[in-house]
C-alpha cells in the first residue's frame, strides 16, 4: 500500500510539473540557427479568471524584428530605442482579450544573430484587473523567461550562397504542435501510475 501511494504522489508531481509548465508564456521554437531568419511564435495561456489584454515581449540583443503577423481582435505597436531600432513588441486587445482557460499565439519574423548562445525573451503579460505578470527570470523561477538556443547554421542573416533563407517551419510543427510535445510528460506520469498498480496487483496475487 505504502509503495501504491508513493507511486501515486511521484505520478502527481510529474503532473503538476508537466501542466505548470504550460502554463507558462513561451517563444517558439526552442532551438533555431545562426544568421537565419527565424519565424517566432509567442504562445500566451491564462492562468487566472481574469482576462489577458496586453502583452508584451522584448527582443533579445542581437535579434532584428521587423515584420510582425496582425490577428484579428488585437492592435501592435514596436518600441523603439534612441537610435530607432525595434526592441519589444506589444500587442493590445482590441475586442476583450484572452478569456481564462483560453491561449493566444503571436507571430513575427526576426533576424537571428551570428553568434551561437540563447536568447532569453523576457514577456510581461497583462491582465484586465491591472496586475502584470513579469515572465523574466531564471530558468527555475516561478515565472522564468522563455528561452531559445541559438546553434550554428548557415551565415549571415538567413543567406547562402546569395540565396535569402524563408522562414522555418518550425513554429508550425513546433509551435502549433508543441502542445503535443508537452503532453508527453502526462503520457509517462500515467504509464509509470499504471505500472505500479500493476505490480502491486501482482504482488497481491
Amino acid at each position: 500500500m505504502k509503495k501504491w501511494m508513493s507511486s501515486v504522489l511521484v505520478a502527481g508531481a510529474v503532473l503538476t510539473l508537466a501542466t505548470a509548465a504550460q502554463a507558462h508564456v513561451n517563444v517558439y521554437p526552442k532551438e533555431t540557427t545562426t544568421g537565419s531568419y527565424e519565424k517566432y511564435t509567442v504562445r500566451v495561456p491564462v492562468e487566472k479568471d481574469v482576462n489577458t489584454t496586453k502583452v508584451k515581449v522584448e527582443f533579445p540583443a542581437g535579434v532584428k524584428v521587423n515584420s510582425v503577423q496582425p490577428i484579428p481582435g488585437w492592435s501592435y505597436e514596436f518600441e523603439k530605442d534612441k537610435d530607432g531600432v525595434n526592441t519589444a513588441l506589444v500587442w493590445t486587445a482590441t475586442a476583450g482579450g484572452i478569456k481564462a482557460h483560453e491561449f493566444q499565439e503571436f507571430t513575427f519574423v526576426g533576424a537571428n544573430p551570428k553568434e551561437e548562445g540563447q536568447l532569453a525573451w523576457k514577456a510581461y503579460q497583462t491582465y484586465a484587473n491591472g496586475e502584470v505578470v513579469e515572465w523574466t527570470g531564471d530558468k527555475d523561477s516561478n515565472t522564468p523567461a522563455s528561452v531559445t538556443t541559438i546553434k550554428a547554421g548557415v551565415g549571415e542573416a538567413g543567406h547562402e550562397h546569395g540565396q535569402e533563407q524563408k522562414p522555418t517551419t518550425a513554429p508550425a510543427g513546433e509551435a502549433a504542435g508543441a502542445g503535443s510535445n508537452n503532453t508527453l510528460p502526462l503520457v509517462l506520469s500515467g504509464l509509470a501510475l499504471l505500472i505500479s498498480i500493476v505490480g502491486l496487483f501482482r504482488k497481491k496475487a
